[in-house]
């Protein structure tokens, strides 16, 4: 099992490039990031103070990031639509499944019967082994592409 789990994490490592490196670095350049906007932000008001006042300073400054909030909040709720919209579009593709179809379904369930559990159950079995090894034989070689596709 530790030989499929470390497969699995390989997999997964090698498609998104994550490690523990990656990981404290990346929260070093945030901190890093948000401490200069910190220092940024502390110059404008110094320079805005110098210039018009303390209490204007602070009321633009209030001002400016009022509205960076306002839009974010727009932005994002644009963008779970746009996601939830996406994805609403996808599983109305996949529904065209054909062995979903309860024709097909109840056709299947008929043969079964009519065949038999015990002599369908190592045929399934088979089907399933087959169907791995051939994931895993076109998914290593990668000439069988997995990845979804969706439509803009």
């Amino acid at each position: 099992m530790q030989g499929l789990v470390g497969y699995l994490q390989l997999k997964a490592q090698s498609k998104a490039g994550l490690s523990v490196g990656l990981v404290f670095w990346t929260l070093i350049a945030l901190l890093c990031a948000v401490m200069t906007l910190c220092f940024i932000i502390f110059a404008a008001f110094i320079w805005l103070a110098e210039r018009y006042g303390d209490l204007n300073a602070a009321l633009a400054l209030a001002v400016c990031f009022f509205l960076i909030t306002v839009i974010a909040v727009i932005s994002c709720a644009l963008s779970h639509r746009r996601a939830v919209r996406r994805a609403k579009l996808a599983l109305a593709s996949r529904s065209n499944i054909a062995w979903v179809d309860p024709k097909l379904l109840s056709a299947g369930i008929r043969m079964s019967r009519a065949i038999g559990w015990r002599k369908l159950a190592p045929l399934v079995a088979v089907g399933v082994l087959v169907a791995g090894l051939g994931i895993q034989w076109f998914g290593r070689t990668g000439r069988v592409s997995t990845r979804p596709t969706l439509a803009a």
